[in-house]
């Protein structure tokens, strides 16, 4: 039973498919080493479960995640580190790993640890009052698993410029960047991201995470494209898909997701 992570379906019918992991460690949301695995394994259940359209990621109204639990840290030698970094890591990057569609919404702070996860969301939508950075380098460590994210997506110049001074950014410079993909008032956000969630959930499951898997694969995305392309033939929705459009136009088919 997770004490830090909750895990729901949302029941409305527009928005039926779309399921909330929520991080639930007030008052800041602090990710220690129990945090991370419980979202690892929420995010396993969700990739595991086909009546999921996509995910919604979430903290609280005032704060996504204000960082790494730094008195945890404090009591690691070396050995234990090491013990613990490849899980931890592993963890950071778990949406990463999610074949739905997966959205970030982003209030107050998402620093350290909390912005490497949101890294590995496919959208990330903040309020107009968030703060974000990798401020790790200030306590002598270093982000565990944003560096290559943050580089892919803003360009290792301006990913330099973040990992190293450990700054924050507001929403203007994040937006300008493309760290993040939409601002609106903060007390829109949760909403916002399950309006976007919500765009999936009659979608072509399989092609999405077809999509998404070529998206993840880096330089191996030629061939990794090739692979999934060709499997997509085997499914029930590319017959619907190309026999609807041909009849009545491209957005009009009914997908099953098989």
């Amino acid at each position: 039973m997770a004490e830090f992570v909750t895990l729901e379906r949302l029941d409305a019918a527009a928005e039926r498919g779309v399921a909330v992991l929520r991080i639930a460690r007030p008052p800041l949301n602090l990710l220690n080493a129990q945090v991370l695995l419980e979202v690892a394994a929420a995010a396993e259940q969700v990739a595991g479960d086909p009546a999921v359209a996509a995910l919604v990621v979430y903290g609280d109204e005032r704060v996504f995640c204000a960082g790494d639990d730094l008195a945890e840290l404090a009591t690691l030698g070396r050995d234990r580190a090491s013990a613990m970094a490849e899980d931890l890591q592993s963890a950071l990057g778990c949406l990463a790993r999610v074949p739905q569609p997966t959205v970030a919404a982003i209030s107050g702070y998402a620093l350290g640890g909390g912005l490497e996860l949101a890294l590995g969301a496919d959208r990330r939508i903040v309020g107009d009052n968030v703060k974000l950075g990798l401020p790790q380098i200030t306590s002598g460590l270093i982000p565990l698993a944003g560096i290559r994210e943050l580089s892919s997506l803003i360009g290792p110049g301006h990913a330099k410029d973040l990992v190293y001074t450990g700054r924050f950014v507001e929403h203007a410079e994040a937006l300008a960047l493309g760290l993040v993909d939409e601002v609106v008032a903060p007390d829109d956000v949760f909403a916002a991201a399950v309006r976007w969630a919500s765009r999936f959930t009659d979608g072509p499951s399989r092609a999405l995470a077809a999509a998404k898997a070529v998206f993840e694969a880096g330089p191996d995305g030629p061939r990794r494209a090739r692979e999934q392309w060709t499997e997509l033939f085997t499914t029930e929705d590319r017959r619907r898909g190309l026999e609807s459009a041909l009849a009545n136009g491209p957005g009009s088919a009914e997908f099953v997701g098989r």
